[in-house]
């Protein structure tokens, strides 16, 4: 009993009722969407999604923020599409993305961490560099005839109709989540976010683990750029445009605060496929995918206020707490000396 009461507290169990709600309400307006290929379609499209935000969790954990992830995944994605293309391993090509994608992740953590530049900012900029060596290294044409292997890898399945792809990236979010819960140095992302300079006091390194963070989401945020270069099966100067909104979007509806130090990636994880099935169920209940873009922005300004409404509302809970605490002290005091 004590864990369910446990279970049901989780911020992250909300988005998983919603979830679970969303597919429900648009089952009752066209029960054709209620199939196991329909359902398992919308998380096949979280895929890449998925990857994304659960690398910007790491970097909202710590209180930060990276808008670049959108550009890297893009730049990712066009170098490995080119490789392939000119005929480079598989292997190669993927170790290639990965390393690029650590570097941005690097140079991101570099500037916020030790630079102690706005992470907004200076992710912001980097956001429009890497934009620019996309087109660079591309000659703002398409990166097309990839290997026919590579593309038909994407549907391959591994559990009823779910693709390996996805199944892989579940195994990936349940395996950090419980290196973030179960180990020192995984706890050690949330202390910073919760607070820095106390988590200094108590010898946790917070410049070291703010540049982690950072690398850690430039690598998750790569990794989806190839498997995006593989389920499309080519890429577009503007590719993984708006993803970070939608990255955002999906840890803050997954339980994330922005303030830092509160949520988990499976919460992030289950935002995501809420975020990616958005213009998908808007066919099945008879509207335009062309909404897909504002209503993305609608849910992510009132999860933004939401959030911001339970931070302040928690802030005043524990100054009431605080006060309380003191008048009662000060009551005992007086009592003693009479």
């Amino acid at each position: 009993m004590e864990v369910i009461k446990k279970a049901l507290k989780a911020r992250e169990i909300s988005s998983i009722l919603f979830l679970i709600a969303l597919f429900l309400v648009v089952g009752a307006i066209n029960p054709a969407f209620l199939n196991g290929s329909n359902v398992s379609a919308c998380f096949n499209t979280a895929v890449v999604y998925t990857l994304v935000a659960v690398g910007m969790a790491f970097t909202l954990f710590i209180g930060e923020i990276d808008v670049s992830v959108g550009s890297n995944l893009g730049l990712v994605a066009t170098v490995v599409g080119m490789m392939l293309r000119d005929g480079q391993g598989v292997a190669v090509a993927v170790l290639v993305g990965i390393a690029i994608g650590a570097l941005i992740g690097f140079i991101n953590g570099w500037g916020v961490a030790v630079m102690k530049a706005p992470s907004l900012i200076f992710t912001l900029g980097t956001n429009g560099v890497l934009r620019g060596l996309m087109y660079l290294i591309a000659g703002g044409a398409w990166v097309e005839n990839l290997p026919k292997a590579f593309k038909d890898f994407s549907a391959v399945t591994a559990v009823g109709d779910l693709t390996v792809y996805y199944c892989g990236v579940v195994l990936v979010t349940i395996a950090i989540h419980l290196l973030l819960t179960k180990t020192k140095g995984g706890h050690n992302f949330k202390a910073v976010g919760d607070n820095r300079g106390g988590a200094n006091l108590v010898g946790i390194n917070s410049t070291r683990t703010m540049l982690l963070a950072y690398v850690i989401c430039g690598v998750l945020s790569a990794i989806a750029g190839i498997i995006f270069c593989s389920r499309i099966g080519f890429v577009t100067s503007t590719s993984g445009s708006g993803y970070e909104m939608k990255a955002v979007a999906a840890c803050v509806l997954g339980g994330i605060s922005l303030a830092g130090g509160v949520g988990s990636v499976i919460g992030s994880a289950v935002g995501a496929v809420i975020m990616a099935s958005i213009s998908y169920l808007l066919v099945f209940m008879g509207f335009s995918s062309n909404y897909d873009n504002a209503i993305t922005g609608i849910i992510l300004i009132v999860i933004v206020v939401v959030d911001a409404l339970i931070q302040v509302r928690s802030a005043r809970k524990n100054r009431h707490a605080r006060l309380a605490a003191r008048v009662g002290s000060d009551d005992e005091g007086l009592k003693g000396g009479e």
